[in-house]
């Protein structure tokens, strides 16, 4: 698999529920041994998105390849897709071990036993537990060790960190960079939490209203994030006169009563600071902002948050 074949490809992809439209044209893609993180706001078109990958969800327009095949075919990649929902489907009256050897038969390629997943997830200790004495996160943990018994090239993660307390969070976010080194398996994960999305993720994709608001490498789309400012100033508004027009930077939004927030183009921050100053406009402060995926994805959907 190359960048020429990519494990996933999403082309205009259009999905209505009746005369509701969800997704306005869907533009998706991931290379063999990326991991991309789709992330949207609640009701963004995430979930539904995945299920159209999946073929669960019929879809208006659009194609959709997984590994070079249609939705309708992926019963024929038995073992090299693997799809983990937000709510975990395993059977409440077995116990862990039992779901395993279960998933274990039904795998056609396995590559490692149950105790070895176990001990993957850190469930080693709950082997003989049901699977309805585990909390939430627990049951998550078994749902993705089911899925690591096997070797697939494509893992469709749906809010892998529901439920995961911050030790979980950490042995997920390891076991997914882990696997992705190792083995080049590409990774879908849709989340929400972007503060662990941006610690292993290669590729995002912003879904906002159902239509995709950027896209590309992380490392590049948070290039440009780190040429942000904030600028308080006792006399915003005459501040906010003097750049509004000026093509040097681009004004994002009114932070507060005495902020500004700023993205710097053609200007360095002290050749801000001396025009302000140039003009008599008092600068009491003028901070960086950190490039942050958060940042990126705030800007991104602000119009529908405020």
């Amino acid at each position: 698999m190359n960048e020429a074949n990519p494990a996933l490809r999403v082309r205009g992809l259009r999905k209505r529920y009746g005369d509701v439209p969800v997704l306005h044209g869907v533009d998706l893609e991931l290379s063999a041994a990326a991991v991309l993180g789709l992330v949207g706001l609640n009701g963004s078109g995430k979930t539904t998105t995945i299920e159209c990958i999946l073929g669960l969800q019929r879809f208006q327009e659009g194609e959709v390849s997984v590994l070079g095949r249609g939705p309708a075919d992926l019963f024929r990649l038995q073992g090299d897709v693997v799809a983990i929902f937000d709510s975990p489907s395993v059977p409440p009256h077995l116990t862990v071990r039992q779901c395993l050897e279960h998933a274990r038969r039904l795998c056609p390629r396995p590559v490692r036993d149950c105790a070895e997943v176990e001990r993957m997830l850190g469930i080693e200790s709950y082997t003989r537990y049901r699977i309805r004495q585990l909390s939430l996160g627990n049951r998550r943990r078994v749902s993705i060790a089911q899925a690591l018994l096997g070797e697939p090239r494509l893992i469709l993660l749906d809010e892998p960190f529901n439920g995961l307390d911050a030790s979980g969070v950490d042995r997920v976010l390891e076991l997914i960079a882990d696997l992705n080194r190792e083995t080049g398996a590409g990774f879908l994960l849709s989340s929400h939490q972007l503060p662990y999305l941006e610690r292993v993720c290669s590729h995002v994709a912003i879904l906002h209203g159902g239509r995709i608001a950027a896209a590309g490498k992380l490392h590049d789309l948070l290039a440009d994030v780190g040429s942000r400012v904030i600028l308080h100033s006792t006399e915003p508004d005459l501040a906010l006169k003097l750049l509004e027009n000026d093509a040097r930077v681009m004004v994002l939004e009114n932070h507060s009563a005495t902020h500004l927030m700023l993205r710097l183009r053609d200007w360095r921050s002290d050749e801000l600071v001396a025009h302000l100053v140039q003009h008599e406009i008092p600068v009491c402060e003028l901070v960086q902002q950190r490039a942050s995926l958060d940042n990126l994805f705030r800007e991104l959907t602000a119009g529908e948050r405020k």
